[in-house]
């Protein structure tokens, strides 16, 4: 009883400080992110902004007047008011003040993935509209590469050594002033302008240009803030790409909205993180759950324990890993989120409740825009009921998480997309009264009758088997925990003249499980419809530049071993046990000769 009044009492103060964050921002329309970082150049001058993994400084009196010379710059080339300037940078320090430049004289600034290369980076620079790129070295050849397939002239503005054929930028900036800009700079600047375009990961089409808007920066870096209770003495680490809103937005606007440091980390090295941690002194730290498990992953070494953190934040910790993950290192508390780059849906764990992505409790439903609906797996569409609208999940039962669109509420603003088009593919209508308008997650969520929310599953990995939904995130979760597997990526392939599709899991193990063993335990774990029909030994599971399993591909390759060089084991229902896949063993399997 008193642990249950303890965590609503930590509720209550975190979701309190919350929604006063937002109505503060909701209640200054002209305050922009850029007005944010003034205010404290003016009154926190000495305080340390940013510190490079090279150890280098900026306190915010430098990081305003270093960004006062990317806005003279951009100005200078051309851009204007809601113009779009790309950057295509490796995790440092200048990659804040850069953005933090163009957003200053009023731009746009498209944040690319360093990962992209040919078509992908072409097509992200094409729906940027930008006809100005700021480029890293050390990734120049990239841009150069895909620059056949630009559709309009961008030029390149190179950061660090010259290239040849480009401007270099860092003897441009040295020309420009760095005093404050005119007071009339961002004179027509508004909250619903845009600030950032943050892209999708593009798991299924090539990515999307998600607009944040000035005003829903200053909400995901609030939020964030109040969650932590982030003060100017705290210290943040950041592992992840700030191309991203959790690493360069949701990260960073913790502690710089409040006076507060970030340290940031070119590249998430496991052997590095908690020296890092510790001789950097750090605070708080944003996590995304494969992160976690790879520190699980590592050997235990003396002075893992040693740093001063107080808080992790961060989402896609699993059930499994919590737990270990907090103990082992000392971590006193985890705040884990729910949310995504474009949409309106925002949860948050203030209590650390284990495997939950946040809570809504009853007396505060009408506070928050967040509905679960019923879902039908096979059509991949809510489930509409006889009068044509959709039905409310109830306690317990998983569907698709919905938020209300609602442009006067302080959570309910959707900005969308670049694209038109794709932003009204993410818009469903007539939910629950004819007329309204609610977002689609593409999650599956269920939510427990003390308001807890839970992950289950993005839609798409769930498939059905044997007439039933088969959550990949629950089947990878009970494979985790069986002892030597690193890693479980879980997800359905067809069989010819099968319904749905049969379960497959691609493992990173320490060495080959006993099969015995392994299927004792999916017995005591999994139903016989979620257990995995095959198995996938890889030396890795490959991640997308946010540590998340990648799967499309996966499931295009199949089971066939001769088109697959890993190992594959099947669970031969006649001998009753996992054994090697062979050819003659598949074809038997495709031609339904060998019954599943």
């Amino acid at each position: 009883m008193l642990n249950r009044i303890g965590k609503e009492i930590t509720y209550l103060r975190s979701a309190v400080r919350t929604l006063g964050r937002l109505k503060d921002i909701q209640k200054n329309p002209d305050r922009t992110w850029a007005d944010i970082i003034e205010g404290l150049a003016a009154t926190k001058p000495d305080n340390l902004a940013i510190t490079g993994e090279d150890g280098s400084t900026l306190t915010y009196a430098q990081l305003n007047e270093r960004a006062n010379r990317y806005a003279r710059w951009a100005l200078a080339s051309g851009a204007r008011k809601g113009d779009a300037i790309a950057l295509l940078m490796e995790n440092k320090p200048e990659y804040i003040v850069a953005w933090l430049g163009i957003v200053k004289m009023g731009g746009v600034a498209a944040l690319i993935n360093t990962n992209l290369t040919g078509m992908g980076l072409a097509h992200c620079l094409n729906i940027s509209g930008a006809n100005h790129a700021v480029v890293d070295d050390s990734l120049a050849d990239n841009f150069f590469g895909a620059a056949d397939k630009f559709d309009r002239d961008i030029k390149p503005w190179i950061h660090g050594e010259p290239v040849q054929g480009a401007e270099n930028l860092s003897d441009s900036l040295g020309l420009y002033s760095a005093e404050p800009l005119p007071a009339d700079t961002r004179k027509d600047l508004q909250q619903t302008d845009n600030a950032l375009y943050i892209y999708t990961s593009g798991t299924t089409g090539l990515p999307k240009a998600a607009k944040i808007t000035h005003y829903r920066l200053q909400t995901m870096a609030g939020a964030f803030s109040a969650a932590t209770a982030a003060t100017e003495k705290d210290r943040m680490y950041v592992v992840l790409p700030l191309y991203h809103s959790a690493g360069g937005v949701c990260a960073v606007g913790a502690v710089l909205t409040v006076g507060g440091s970030v340290i940031v980390k070119r590249k998430f090295s496991a052997r590095e993180f908690w020296e890092d941690c510790a001789k950097h002194e750090a605070t708080l730290f944003q996590y995304i759950g494969e992160l976690c498990r790879y520190l699980l992953n590592t050997d235990q070494k003396p002075g893992e324990n040693r740093h001063k953190v107080r808080l992790a934040v961060g989402n896609g910790l699993r059930p499994e890993i919590w737990e270990p993950f907090q103990q082992r290192f000392k971590i006193p508390r985890i705040v884990e989120f729910y949310g995504a780059t474009e949409g309106n849906i925002a949860l948050m764990n203030y209590d650390g409740t284990v495997g939950a992505v946040g809570r809504v409790p009853g007396y505060a439903k009408k506070t928050f825009n967040v509905e679960i609906v019923k879902f039908d797996v096979d059509a991949e569409e809510p489930i509409r009921g006889a009068d044509g609208l959709c039905i409310k999940c109830a306690p317990g039962e998983v569907g698709e998480a919905l938020g209300k669109i609602d442009p006067e509420s302080a959570t309910g603003k959707f900005d969308g997309y670049a694209d038109a088009k794709a932003t009204e593919k993410k818009i469903l209508r007539d939910v629950f009264e004819k007329g309204d308008m609610w977002f689609r997650s593409g999650d599956l969520l269920k939510q427990d009758e003390r308001g807890y929310f839970y992950f289950m599953d993005r839609i798409g990995d769930t498939f059905r088997w044997k007439g039933e939904n088969v959550a990949t995130s629950e089947v990878a979760e009970a494979i985790s925990i069986y002892p030597g597997i690193k890693e479980a990526n879980v997800y359905g392939v067809a069989i010819n003249g099968m319904d749905g599709r049969a379960g497959m899991v691609s493992m990173v193990v320490a060495e080959e499980p006993d099969w015995t063993r392994f299927k004792a335990h999916l017995d005591d774990n999994l139903p016989a419809y979620a257990q995995p029909v095959f198995v996938r030994l890889q030396e890795e599971v490959e991640i997308t530049g946010t540590f998340k399993h990648r799967k499309v591909e996966l499931v295009k390759e199949g089971f066939d071993p001769e088109a697959i060089s890993d190992p594959i084991f099947f669970f031969d229902p006649r001998e009753k046990q996992f054994i090697r896949l062979t050819k003659d063993l598949y074809n038997d399997i495709q031609s339904g000769s060998l019954k599943l």
